[in-house]
């Protein structure tokens, strides 16, 4: 009978032991929250962080909340978001500004500063592609006021009479800017704007006539899949200026800091990962790679993620101690 209480006993403490032992590990495993503002590059940046946390540092896991840009922000200020990777912060200026100067959210380092957008077209339009057997299209264009010279090349298969250019997503401020940009270059006696209806609609244009050797003049943005899967070039315009830019926007997009915001009691709580994010540096041409990757190989963002681990550790292994760095690597 005693024996019997024993073993009742010992049973009852290895079942206390496992359960406690349950509770501190889910205790000390905290989710870092990332916002997905809607952009391929932004998920694929926040999956290489979170990996980094979850691998290296221990004791987080990571989850990534979508939404619009505005009510992500409010996120990020309360507190239910923890990290936004990709901050377009010239899109949002003052509601940034006073997220800063509230002291809700802390800047924690710039991502990359080599972004940009505007008219692009296939290199071959200009230079031609002899391995193609591509003849040149329009060899003098070089700028964004060219193309009233050469509308002919980029011709509106639905009114011939008029070029067609592919416009940016309807519902994106760009949008509006890019409609307006035409108008004030009188661009538009040459070219209908034409609505791609979607970022998959406009990317898919743009690829076709990429494959079959055509001309296209398109607006899109760097980092991109397009960008590092195609040779394009982007068109100049006259050097960006805060007078022409408010004068019917007749200049280049301003380059802009694409900066790591996070929320201010989420730096305090795990100081060691805002040391970590204030060091990760990219550019646009490392995501657009990546993104390349993903779309060459039908994976996703978090495949793309490991496979830029694994490719740029010259890379990532400066953002993070040594033996943080290392048990990333056994991971993969």
């Amino acid at each position: 009978m005693k024996k019997n209480n024993l073993n009742f006993l010992v049973t009852i403490l290895v079942i206390t032991v496992v359960v406690l032992s349950l509770s501190v590990n889910a205790v000390a495993q905290e989710t870092v929250v990332f916002a997905d503002a809607g952009w391929e590059s932004i998920r694929f940046h926040s999956y290489v962080a979170g990996i980094i946390m979850e691998e290296g540092y221990g004791g987080y896991t990571m989850d990534i909340i979508p939404g619009s840009t505005p009510v992500l922000l409010m996120g990020l200020r309360q507190g239910d978001i923890d990290v936004q990777m990709e901050m377009w912060t010239s899109n949002i200026v003052d509601i940034y500004n006073e997220a800063l100067e509230s002291g809700d959210i802390v800047e924690s380092g710039i991502n990359f500063d080599d972004n940009a957008q505007g008219l692009y077209v296939p290199t071959y339009v200009i230079e031609g592609d002899i391995e193609r057997g591509i003849e040149p299209m329009a060899p003098g264009l070089r700028t964004v006021k060219d193309l009233a010279d050469y509308w002919q090349v980029f011709k509106d298969e639905e009114e011939p009479s008029k070029g067609r250019i592919y416009g940016a997503i309807p519902g994106w401020k760009v949008d509006e800017i890019m409609r307006i940009k035409v108008e004030t270059y009188g661009l538009d006696e040459y070219y209908n704007y034409f609505s791609p209806g979607s970022d998959t609609a406009l990317s898919a244009a743009i690829v076709s006539s990429y494959q079959r050797g055509e001309p296209i003049v398109a607006y899109y943005w760097e980092p991109t899949w397009i960008m590092g899967m195609l040779d394009m070039t982007l068109l100049e315009d006259e050097p960006y200026s805060e007078e022409l830019w408010n004068n019917g926007y007749a200049c280049e997009f301003e380059s802009m800091a694409i900066t790591i915001a996070a929320n201010t009691e989420f730096t305090k709580r795990a100081p060691e990962l805002a040391e970590f994010l204030s060091k990760y540096r990219t550019s646009s041409q490392m995501a657009s790679d990546a993104l390349a990757y993903m779309r060459e190989n039908e994976t996703d963002e978090r495949a793309a993620a490991v496979w830029f681990l694994e490719n740029r550790e010259d890379v990532w292994t400066q953002w993070v101690p040594e033996d943080v760095a290392q048990k990333v690597k056994n991971s993969l």
